[in-house]
């Protein structure tokens, strides 16, 4: 007679939430930004955990990790796709009770090494509640030490066999996807992204777009364009993205070549700090920016919407629907 955990595993190995890509590929969102397990679910099959979401998330990302591969389960690597703040706010936490080697591309070790802060988030761009209210995003640095071990270009990771990484810049100067060629899965972190994470009510609502990487920490967005067309020439069947619903087959073949062929009306902002001009960094962190554009205007609506949205959520009686 089977055990219920061989039953629980069984039921998990087919995609069955919105932020699965393939049978052995799962996902979860994490408030609004997703992680995701790569490996045959299984008790005590190996895995790979890609990204390590927003902070408070350390025991859902346990959970489910338990729901795939069975009690204790602790992955063989973490892989980050970069290493914004909603991209690693669970990380520490999860490095407390797994001992296990992080790897990020050679490009995002300054912000990741204690050497260099992430070129700030840009509020002027507009867009909506989250990219006014950018400013408030930490962006570092953080300083992993030693765990964290560097990728490159068309590498691998010997505890992923059969991928590769992808160098996806824009986003983040060392922004990686992670490619399979055998059936053409695609994670593609923030190089591109299938909700309109610029926007709180599409990002509440998890309401499918295909955009360009969020707006409010582009860096370099010709790199990012760029890093976007390199994704479409793999022609991925499946994708698993940092933001919005996971997407296959035809829908994402149609909604990757319309981004590709439209990508300055759908993800580049009118105005904004590196809208054209990029941040300059190297091995070492950053070396150049431009100067903010209306950052101040863009800074006063955001304080608003945060001071707004805690006397809201604080005033008493404000709940209430009486």
């Amino acid at each position: 007679m089977e055990s219920q955990l061989e039953t629980d595993a069984e039921v998990d190995s087919s995609p069955t939430s919105p932020y699965d890509v393939t049978r052995d590929v799962h996902g979860i969102k994490t408030l609004f930004v997703n992680v995701f397990f790569i490996g045959e679910p299984g008790p005590g099959n190996p895995w790979v955990l890609v990204d390590a979401g927003l902070p408070g998330y350390t025991g859902q990302i346990k959970k489910k990790a338990e729901q795939l591969f069975g009690p204790n389960a602790k992955p063989d690597a973490i892989v980050l796709t970069h290493g914004h703040f909603d991209h690693t706010g669970s990380l520490k936490s999860l490095l407390k009770e797994w001992d296990v080697p992080v790897y990020a591309h050679r490009l995002e070790l300054p912000y990741l090494t204690g050497k260099s802060s992430y070129p700030p988030p840009d509020p002027a761009i507009g867009g909506g509640v989250m990219s006014y209210t950018s400013f408030i995003f930490p962006i570092g640095p953080d300083n992993y030490g030693d765990r964290i071990k560097a990728v490159d270009e068309g590498g691998t990771i010997p505890e992923l066999p059969g991928w590769r990484v992808i160098h996806t810049p824009g986003h983040a100067p060392g922004h990686i996807s992670l490619f399979r060629d055998q059936d053409r899965t695609l994670i593609a972190g923030d190089a591109f992204v299938t909700t309109n994470q610029n926007e709180a009510s599409a990002v509440a609502t998890q309401r499918q777009e295909f955009h360009g990487p969020p707006a409010y920490f582009t860096c370099d967005w010709e790199a990012a364009r760029q890093s976007v067309q390199k994704l479409a020439m793999l022609s991925p069947r499946a994708a698993g993205t940092g933001h919005g619903v996971s997407v296959k087959g035809l829908e994402l073949e149609l909604g990757l070549s319309r981004l590709v062929h439209a990508f300055d009306e759908l993800s580049i902002p009118s105005e904004g700090r590196y809208v054209k001009q990029p941040a300059v960094t190297d091995e070492n962190g950053i070396v150049d920016m431009p100067s903010p554009t209306s950052y101040h205007v863009a800074r006063a609506i955001g304080l608003g919407l945060v001071a707004g949205l805690l006397l809201y959520t604080f005033w008493p009686g404000g709940n209430d629907d009486d």
